[in-house]
C-alpha cells in the first residue's frame, strides 16, 4: 500500500535506492578496505615482523601476498555493496539485516585465522586486520545505502478517485461510563 500525506491524494509514494550513488559509495569503500588491508599488512609484517596470511610454508590462503589480499578485501567490499542493494529493493528494514550479515562474516573472517596451525602471532595479526576490514566494510556500506535511499513518487491516474470524505456519525456515543 501506498504512504499517504496528509493533504495528498494525488500520488503515492514509496522507497527506493539511487543505485548509481550506491554503487560509487560501494567503489570508494573497496578502495578504502584495500588501503586497509595494505596498512594492516605493513603494520604486521614491517613494524611488528609478524608473517601475516604468508607462514614460513602455505597457510591457509597459500602464499597470499599483500595485493592478493588488498584485492580481496576490495571484492568483499563490492559484494557487500551488492547484499546491500539486492536487501534494499527486496526486503523490509534492509539495514538490519545486512548488519546481521556483516556482523557473522566478519566473525568467520576473525575466527577463522584462529584456527590455523600457524604461530599465535599470527593468528591474531590475521584476525585482527580481518576484523578492522569487516569493520570498515560495514559501516561505509551502510552510511552509502542511507545516504542513496530515496522517495519515489509516482502521480495517480487521473481516471482514480479521490479517497471518500471522513465519514461523520450522526449521533454521539451510546454508553457512558461513570468513574
Amino acid at each position: 500500500m501506498a504512504q499517504q500525506y496528509p493533504g495528498d491524494y494525488g500520488e503515492d509514494t514509496r522507497p527506493g535506492i539511487d543505485a548509481a550513488r550506491l554503487w560509487a559509495g560501494g567503489v570508494a569503500t573497496a578502495v578504502v578496505a584495500a588501503l586497509v588491508a595494505v596498512v594492516g599488512l605493513l603494520i604486521a609484517r614491517g613494524i611488528f615482523d609478524v608473517p601475516v596470511l604468508a607462514p614460513k610454508g602455505d597457510g591457509l590462503w597459500g602464499k597470499a601476498s599483500t595485493p592478493t589480499y588488498a584485492i580481496s578485501a576490495a571484492a568483499v567490499a563490492l559484494l557487500a555493496t551488492g547484499l546491500m542493494h539486492l536487501l534494499s529493493v527486496a526486503t523490509p528494514a534492509p539495514g538490519q539485516f545486512f548488519g546481521w550479515i556483516m556482523v557473522l562474516v566478519t566473525a568467520i573472517a576473525v575466527v577463522l585465522p584462529l584456527t590455523l596451525t600457524v604461530g599465535m602471532e599470527a593468528k591474531i595479526a590475521t584476525a585482527a586486520i580481518n576484523l578492522v576490514i569487516g569493520l570498515v566494510i560495514a559501516s561505509l556500506v551502510s552510511s552509502m545505502a542511507a545516504s542513496a535511499r530515496t522517495l519515489h513518487r509516482r502521480k495517480r491516474s487521473s481516471r482514480a478517485e479521490p479517497p471518500p470524505p471522513t465519514r461523520q456519525w450522526p449521533e454521539g456515543p451510546t454508553t457512558y461510563y461513570d468513574r
